[in-house]
């Protein structure tokens, strides 16, 4: 069925080309549909002021006050020498702060007549600072008058409420507010997703009602009752785009892959030197139930930094290579791809070396695939998995290209699944005679409802105990600016672990070389929409080149230093990861090329700089790079910003928890989750608008248990052809094939 042509009607032709033209471009809104969903962020009572006292900088905002008193300055300046120039400063208050608006030149007369002290009016800019003093400059402004004068504006602002909408600069909420106004009257057409079973059940008011109160509500009420029903919107349409996706895999047929009862996986457990977790045996036993079956498993293994989540997937991977089939690991990176290759064939030992002298009698071979690899030795490797010699392949996404041929591939794992996109993990499965298996592996813990919302189409193992043997991690943050006295101490804790025998690592956030331009990374952070804090952002962040010449030549005098970042040669990274974890190097310098998989049991302290231009995340990846051994980790957050600043929070938060799990939510209630889902919803146009995943966790378990029950019903959903409407809004048509491949 098409769109509602109402709803489907292209904004330049009901609000104009030039206002269009903003929308398209600033906001992304395309149609009056798009425009309707476009939701006001929070709503001014009339007879209230908003709070100025919190303000954040260097953001566009929109602030309901009073002004308290208006001054025209007059002054001398290039332009106007003999003091002709004018300067307006208005002083607005709203009981919890007051800000300062400036307006310069001729852009002074119309605000000196109009803003009047006692005036309330709607004021919009950026906020920025001047003499230590937040002020916006030359704002747009919207007088609110008394019910008397300008009926009009009343008028437009129904109800007692005021909404604010996400605005930009050329394009303010009020703006907004009178194109939503023109608009409003299509939203009777909205066709309704919901099935009214579920609707009535849930006492839902129906779509054109909550777009009516979300837009021009007339109390507190009609706002909850609107927002209730939006959540419910988009948790279930995303519900039924996953639970279609799941029910297409159960129709897809798979090769069943059982291990034989005394193969390479028997041998491989016999020569382990320890037994496995409870949690391991757990998630392994999952695992092969999956594999057992004939139609492909979609499963999602996430763990805590060393939960020991390679061992569990070589597991697999060798249970596959038993029923006779091939397994193939993902790697993000090709650092990461060496390190995953060489840990798996010390961990196999002689069952690395099938088809060689010394090989065990089950052994199979273990090759490894990457971008830079010579050609003759890529042509050997080649020709191992399309003969199927190879059992187990491990590589970058080099393993993708077209060239790449398998005899039998029965298993695809992929690790760190943030960094891949859908299409890459689909390419590869497409590399089977029939769908492989999947296991999807991070080490990034995420919390149950957005493993729910973004992973909604696998099934979900969770590795959350640590094996015996490994050691705590003391982490602590040190105030490089407030206290330079910790900074040095912290030198004095690496050369105390290196004079015991351990090894250190030193975290920059960038390299350092021509490459690599602080401006460049400025310009991209502000397009990240990344607010500057403090003097700390002015500089560039610290690098990998110039740290490390530094420690040399100061602190760390007479140690051995190293560096590794991701421009190397791939030969000169491998060598350096050699030396390091041969024990041959005192400390290491290095990018977050380190982040994930590295395994270097004697090295016990990480230095982690300018600590806070890394997320929650990344630095608790990077924090399992030590305490590996038996001796425990010491893990140091090294930053310049103010103790009050919510940088430095973050880091506190960092240091005072273990808990992954724990952290991952805080890292999600800081950032917004259009970033987690944008990334992982490759292709979903709309990130989430009015759904919180972690306060709305309730909303998504039921929408995943309703959506569930209607696929199964009703797989095609002809029966709801607005169900269908929303979903193809949801779901471009990229990401529709995709699903449809599944």
């Amino acid at each position: 069925m098409d769109l509602v042509p109402a709803l489907q009607e292209p904004l330049k032709k009901v609000l104009g080309p030039a206002t269009a033209k903003v929308m398209a471009e600033h906001l992304g809104l395309h149609t009056v549909g798009d425009l309707l969903h476009h939701y006001p962020r929070r709503y001014e009572e009339r007879g209230q002021l908003t709070h100025l006292a919190d303000l954040p900088m260097d953001e566009h905002v929109t602030v309901v006050a009073q002004v308290a008193d208006a001054r025209l300055h007059t002054f001398a300046s290039s332009k106007a020498p003999r003091g002709k120039s004018q300067r307006l400063e208005v002083t607005i208050t709203d009981g919890s702060g007051r800000l300062q608006l400036v307006f310069f030149g001729n852009g002074v007369h119309k605000p000196h007549k109009e803003l009047l002290p006692g005036t309330r009016a709607m004021f919009a800019g950026k906020v920025s600072v001047f003499n230590r003093r937040l002020q916006l400059a030359h704002p747009a402004y919207e007088l609110l008058r008394g019910d008397t004068e300008g009926e009009e504006t009343v008028e437009s602002w129904a109800g007692a409420l005021i909404p604010l909408y996400p605005a930009t600069a050329k394009l303010e909420s009020w703006k907004l507010a009178k194109a939503i106004q023109t608009v409003l009257p299509s939203a009777q057409e909205a066709v309704d997703p919901l099935p009214d079973s579920l609707r009535e059940g849930r006492g839902l008011v129906s779509l054109p009602e909550a777009l009516l109160k979300i837009h021009r509500p007339h109390t507190k009420a009609d706002i909850e009752d609107a927002r209730a029903r939006l959540k419910w919107d988009e948790a279930f349409v995303l519900q039924v785009a996953l639970a279609r996706r799941r029910h297409a895999e159960t129709q897809l047929p798979a090769v069943p892959r059982k291990p034989g009862p005394d193969g390479l996986l028997t041998a491989f457990d016999d020569r382990l030197p320890f037994t496995l977790t409870d949690g391991q045996q757990r998630v392994s036993r999952e695992i092969f139930d999956d594999l057992a079956t004939d139609h492909p498993m979609h499963r999602l293994l996430q763990g805590e930094v060393g939960s020991g989540k390679t061992l569990v997937a070589l597991r697999a991977m060798l249970a596959v290579v038993d029923s006779g089939g091939q397994a193939v690991m993902l790697a993000p990176t090709e650092v990461l791809a060496q390190q995953h290759h060489r840990s798996v064939v010390e961990m196999m030992g002689e069952l690395a070396e099938g088809g060689m002298l010394g090989g065990a009698e089950h052994a199979t071979k273990v090759v490894l695939l990457t971008g830079s690899m010579g050609a003759a030795a890529r042509r050997h490797a080649l020709l191992d998995l399309a003969t199927g010699e190879a059992g187990i392949v491990i590589g970058t996404h080099a393993l993708i290209e077209d060239k790449v041929q398998f005899h039998d591939l029965g298993l695809v794992v992929v690790d760190e699944q943030h960094r891949f996109g859908v299409e890459q993990r689909d390419a590869l499965r497409g590399k089977g005679k029939q769908p492989p298996h999947l296991l999807v592996m991070t080490a990034t813990p995420i919390p149950r409802t957005v493993a729910m919302t973004v992973f909604g189409d696998l099934e979900t193992s969770v590795l959350d105990q640590l094996p015996a043997g490994r050691s705590p991690i003391a982490s602590h943050v040190v105030p490089a600016a407030d206290k330079p006295h910790f900074l040095a101490r912290a030198w004095e804790r690496v050369r105390e672990e290196v004079s015991n025998g351990h090894q250190a690592y030193v975290v920059c956030p960038r390299i350092g070389d021509e490459d690599d331009d602080p401006k460049k990374g400025a310009k991209k952070k502000a397009a990240q929409g990344e607010p500057p804090e403090g003097d700390a952002e002015k500089r560039p962040p610290l690098a990998v080149l110039d740290v490390a010449e530094q420690l040399a030549k100061g602190p760390l005098q007479g140690l051995k230093v190293e560096v590794l970042h991701g421009r190397m040669q791939p030969d000169d990274k491998d060598a350096v990861m050699r030396r390091f974890a041969a024990g041959e190097t005192d400390v290491l310098v290095a990018t977050t090329v380190i982040e994930v998989g590295v395994n270097v049991p004697n090295a016990t302290a990480m230095v982690i700089m300018d600590a806070d231009r890394f997320g929650v995340s990344q630095l608790h990846q990077l924090r399992g790079r030590v305490g590996r051994g038996s001796a425990p980790g010491l893990c140091l957050l090294v930053s310049e910003m103010p103790e009050a600043s919510a940088a430095r929070q973050r880091l506190n938060a960092v240091a005072s928890t273990r808990d992954g799990f724990e952290l991952s939510r805080i890292d999600l209630e800081q950032r917004r989750e259009g970033d987690v889902l944008g990334q992982a919803q490759s292709g979903a146009r709309t990130s989430l608008r009015v759904l919180a995943v972690i306060e709305d966790e309730e909303i998504i378990a039921e929408a995943r248990q309703e959506a569930a029950a209607v696929v199964a019903a009703d797989p095609e959903l002809t029966g709801l052809p607005g169900l269908r409407t929303a979903l193809e809004a949801l779901l471009d048509d990229e990401r529709e094939q995709y699903l449809e491949k599944g």
